[in-house]
């Protein structure tokens, strides 16, 4: 990145490795400029070309260096001496004194480039030819590794999610045609042979398949899918050939929606960085008085006074200071999080969501679909005798299917397919209660006892001794009867309690299910606090209440009316496979895989980046001002200010990138 024309062959802009106080971004904006980009680090020749002009002018300086001091010439000085080194110097000089002036007519005028600018033209001015070539030389080959460290960065989390495939096969007729999948079509059927990827969410047509979902999910084990299964893009075919039928567009598909939400993840800022813009945008300035000051203070104060040695003090001061190796490596850190999450499909969608999660005190978690699987099983059907069974049944199965809540499955599974005679009107979705609708001009009620109370239907039932989900039916202001149903724990949700436990986080479940059923749940699972009967409303103030008693909240949730309570929470949590759209797109964080031991996963990633952070802000300063103290006594010379800014800022991006080859579990 040492000049703008490698930046742009990096397709890397000013917003996202320029000047000081905006290496990865200008003005807090992301770079999205709606186009996809393939940042890719160079490799081969392409590095080659990179590193080009930093090799031609390392090897005329050492050239230059043996004409000086291993095999002098008599002829090697003067004008002849000062035009070697400065060809030496223009390669990697003139990109950053035109980036220097740029910044200028921009009103940034303390940029980093203009403090390497004052150095090393400084450094010529005092004679010191060869250590202001190397000042620039290994600056500008910093620059290089720092652009190619973030362009790295940005390629893996890409490459990470990015699973589609350009072309997919269609079936027309008896025959097979290969398309560009960005042309398919809702309603093509695709043909998936065994090992092929998916490249649209769809249907699956075929009686059953095996799709490994480790771009989606981060988990390689194979999932076993049955016949109208919805499948998704990037999606791996295991074992036969299948067939799936285009159900959402290339664009909509839940992958291209992962895509974009990592890809504008940069552009919501964690506290830790928009702090050292703000502290860069002060901090340069300041050292430039400082070496000014450097420079000229000490002739009112020192008898032997000598300018160039003082000169070359405050230059030192200047390489030294620049805070470049700060300003990147803490959003590299944040990248390096940010993909290491999405590795184990696990999606933040900004690195301030890093830092808030790194702080949680509490997790609140909805039941069903977070802690348990969300797959329902009807357990008993209890019906009054006054009605006929198969008939009610079928009403509450039509009813049903006008919502997308799993209980639904439940009840078709249980009864078998819609009857398409039931005529419904007046279909009425109550929030926190169930369905309303009127059939074959009676009322017909569909959904738990607060329902029924609602609407005054007389029953002599007591849900609290129910230790199951029910579901109340009534037709005509009758009571007609219920329906238990029941939920399973997930494999890994006692684990995730137990995890958190050793977390010292608090925890607490909420439900709009039945209190009994819900208490059963949580002590089952060593939850110490739960509430059951909430409607979203309380769920909020539920979420209030504890923010308020016991610090922050992570809510978890997977249902439509869990989008309200997770926009209020710190850090709001959605399960991405059966979550509803509404509550991902409110979220902060999404779980690809419905696994509840993702949720202390996510707060570990959350903790590590926030420590790899902080361990190169101390360790950048504190290299950093041990050499400004001694380039400022005149103990340290240009070589330590080198190391000082380009060996630290190398170090630090080391240590960012490493998050991503950590194993969380």
């Amino acid at each position: 990145m040492g000049s703008i024309d490698q930046k742009n062959q990096l397709e890397l802009t000013d917003k996202d490795c320029c000047a000081v106080d905006e290496k990865v971004n200008h003005e807090g904006h992301s770079h999205d400029d709606g186009h996809d980009h393939d940042h890719a680090a160079p490799e081969g020749e392409s590095m080659l070309k990179f590193f080009a002009p930093a090799l031609f002018s390392f090897v005329v300086m050492l050239i230059g260096l043996g004409f000086d001091y291993i095999f002098p010439q008599d002829w090697f000085q003067g004008l002849i001496r000062f035009g070697w080194y400065l060809i030496a110097y223009l390669p990697v000089g003139f990109p950053v004194l035109k980036e220097a002036w740029g910044s200028i007519l921009k009103g940034d005028i303390f940029s980093e480039f203009l403090l390497m600018g004052i150095a090393t033209v400084g450094a010529f001015a005092i004679q010191e030819y060869p250590e202001g070539v190397a000042v620039m030389l290994f600056y500008s080959v910093g620059e290089v590794f720092q652009a190619m460290a973030v362009t790295r960065a940005k390629t893996n989390i890409k490459t990470l999610l990015d699973q589609r495939p350009d072309e997919v096969t269609i079936l027309e007729g008896n025959s097979t045609k290969k398309i560009k999948a960005s042309s398919a079509k809702i309603g093509d059927i695709i043909q998936l042979k065994a090992g092929e990827k998916l490249g649209l969410d769809g249907e699956l047509i075929s009686e059953k398949a095996s799709f490994n979902t480790s771009a989606l999910t981060g988990e390689s084990k194979p999932d076993s899918k049955q016949k109208g299964a919805i499948v998704l893009a990037g999606m791996v075919n295991l074992n036969m050939v299948s067939q799936v039928k285009v159900t959402t567009a290339y664009t909509d598909s839940k992958l291209s929606r992962i895509l974009e939400l990592v890809q504008n993840a940069t552009a919501q800022k964690a506290p830790t960085e928009l702090f050292i813009r703000k502290f860069a945008k002060i901090y340069t300035p300041i050292v430039v008085f400082l070496a000014i000051g450097i420079c000229f203070l000490p002739f009112l104060f020192v008898d032997t006074y000598e300018f160039s040695d003082w000169l070359y003090r405050a230059l030192i001061f200047l390489v030294i200071s620049c805070p470049c190796g700060l300003v990147i490596s803490i959003p590299l850190g944040y990248f390096g999080g940010i993909g290491a999450a999405s590795k184990n499909g696990i999606l933040f969608k900004g690195s301030n969501f890093l830092d808030s999660i790194a702080e949680i005190k509490n997790v609140v978690m909805d039941k069903t679909g977070t802690m348990t699987e969300g797959v329902f099983n009807v357990q008993e059907v209890h019906l009054e005798p006054d009605f006929e069974n198969s008939r009610i049944l079928d009403f509450a199965n039509a009813l049903e299917s006008k919502s997308s809540h799993p209980i639904a499955t439940a009840i078709k599974n249980h009864v078998g397919e819609i009857d398409s005679s039931i005529v419904l009107e007046n279909v009425e979705e109550i929030s926190g209660h169930g369905l309303r609708a009127q059939v074959e001009g009676k009322e017909l009620l569909v959904g738990n006892f607060k329902l029924m109370d609602r609407y005054s239907i007389p029953h002599s039932i007591d849900p609290s001794n129910i230790v199951y989900t029910v579901v109340a039916i009534a037709y005509g202001g009758k009571f007609a009867g219920f329906l238990t149903i029941a939920d399973s724990i997930k494999a890994d949700a006692q684990h995730t309690i137990a995890q958190l436990k050793s977390m010292n986080v608090g925890i607490t479940m909420l439900s709009g299910d039945k209190s009994n059923v819900v208490k059963f749940v949580a002590d089952k699972l060593g939850i110490p606090n739960s509430f059951g009967d909430l409607l979203p409303e309380d769920k909020v103030e539920k979420v209030k209440e504890i923010k308020a008693q016991k610090g922050t909240v992570a809510f978890i949730g997977d249902g439509v009316n869990d989008a309200p309570v997770v926009a209020i929470s710190d850090v709001g949590i959605a399960m991405g496979g059966l979550g509803s759209d509404a509550t991902i797109e409110t979220a902060d964080v999404v779980i690809q895989d419905d696994n509840p031991s993702k949720i202390p996963m996510a707060i570990s990633i959350g903790k590590k980046t926030k420590q790899i952070v902080w361990q190169n802000i101390g360790f950048a300063f504190g290299i950093k001002v041990l050499v400004l103290i001694l380039g400022a006594l005149g103990m340290a010379t240009m070589w330590a200010a080198v190391f000082a800014d380009v060996g630290v800022a190398l170090l630090a991006i080391l240590n960012a990138i490493r998050i991503q080859r950590m194993k969380f579990d």
